[in-house]
């Protein structure tokens, strides 16, 4: 089932830092929305109401509905300041979207079949996950909620490239646009320690209650008399 959020808000008359701070006293978030060849609007939301919002990891990667006074329309998040050491919200920038425009979008990509490769049931290899999404652009009826990754056939040693993913001709990998074919996930074997076997060298005991030194001396004294004798 597709899930989806409403941002539910109010238009803002009072603008200015004064203002901004008064909202924020009385649990209210300021923020803006603008794109699509329309006016930007200066908005009032809830902030417990948008707190359990972006408790939700895809709030960030999705369409978002927005109510303004009854209005309603689409737009993307593109921007959240936060307190620097409280759980709180400063301000929120929100981007109408177009049917008829591209949009770039960060969006979540799904890992599957790792625990059946080859690679990790027959060399027992760990499989590394390099990245945990990817930017793509299209229109927005294109926009994909998630990325898969199948990791079924991956083999030892080999690692999976943004190129190897598979996506609608209408989706395209900004990464890639760019020239850059990063590498996504890849199946090693963890360097392991070797410890040193070698048996140690015995050391010389020296007889107990007289030093190495005056016992080796004596053995060579007693050598020394047998000669003479």
């Amino acid at each position: 089932m597709k899930q989806t959020f409403t941002i539910n808000a109010t238009l803002r008359g009072d603008q200015g830092k004064g203002a901004s701070r008064r909202l924020r006293h009385a649990d209210k978030v300021p923020g803006i929305v603008y794109g699509a060849g329309t006016e930007p609007a200066m908005i009032i939301i809830e902030h417990n109401a948008l707190l359990k919002l972006l408790v939700h990891d895809s709030f960030y990667t999705k369409i978002l509905d927005l109510d303004i006074d009854g209005k309603k329309e689409q737009v993307i998040l593109r921007d959240l300041q936060r307190h620097p050491f409280k759980p709180r919200i400063l301000h929120l920038d929100l981007q109408r979207i177009s049917d008829a425009e591209t949009i770039a979008m960060r969006v979540p990509l799904r890992f599957s079949g790792e625990a059946n490769s080859p690679g990790v049931k027959l060399s027992g290899a760990l499989i590394s996950h390099l990245m945990s999404n990817i930017e793509v652009r299209c229109l927005p009826k294109y926009l994909p909620e998630v990325v898969e990754v199948d990791l079924s056939q991956i083999v030892l040693n080999q690692t999976i490239h943004l190129s190897d993913l598979k996506l609608p001709k209408e989706v395209e990998i900004v990464a890639l646009a760019h020239g850059e074919d990063k590498p996504i996930a890849t199946a090693y074997i963890p360097r392991v320690a070797v410890e040193d076997t070698a048996a140690p060298v015995a050391a010389e005991v020296p007889v107990a209650g007289k030093p190495a030194a005056e016992e080796g001396a004596a053995d060579k004294e007693g050598a020394e008399d047998k000669g003479k004798k």
